[in-house]
């Protein structure tokens, strides 16, 4: 028997994901803009370029979640927030974790390599986490009323 912490009591519905998906390729791109500004023009180290911009981006996938897909799902706050960001936080160590067993477990060093197991791979099980944790943890289906349009 499964407890019911780890499956979700209704079955995402066609806006819940849609809702997810633009928000989600809005972080992508705050990220991928925020990163490739501060490590340019700004000058700033790759690991603190890249934690700003993650937290930028998570921010703004918490956001568009709270205000968005989730509204009608429970009321936003500080332990919401933290709770998303560590989901997220969950989300990037997949990605990690699929990069290094690649390119160090079963040797597959090249650059396409890498960008299919951290960027390809990666993303898609990290999506997949990032969405059941949202939904399950973040914003809990006991208070969802309706979809993210209403």
């Amino acid at each position: 028997m499964t407890p019911r912490a780890w499956r979700s009591p209704t079955p995402p519905g066609r806006r819940e994901l849609i809702g997810f998906a633009v928000v989600g390729l809005l972080a992508y791109a705050v990220d991928v803009a925020l990163f490739t500004y501060l490590r340019g023009p700004a000058g700033l180290a790759p690991l603190t370029a890249k934690s700003l911009s993650f937290l930028a981006a998570c921010t703004v996938a918490y956001a568009g979640n709270a205000l968005g897909t989730y509204r009608s799902a429970c009321a936003p706050g500080l332990r919401a927030y933290a709770v998303f960001f560590a989901v997220n936080l969950a989300g990037a160590a997949v990605q990690l974790l699929c990069l290094a067993v690649s390119h160090y477990g079963l040797g597959l060093t090249s650059q396409r390599a890498d960008t299919v197991s951290g960027a390809v791979v990666g993303m898609a099980l990290a999506t997949v986490l990032r969405f059941w944790g949202t939904r399950t943890w973040v914003f809990r289906a006991e208070g969802r009323v309706g979809s993210w349009t209403g």
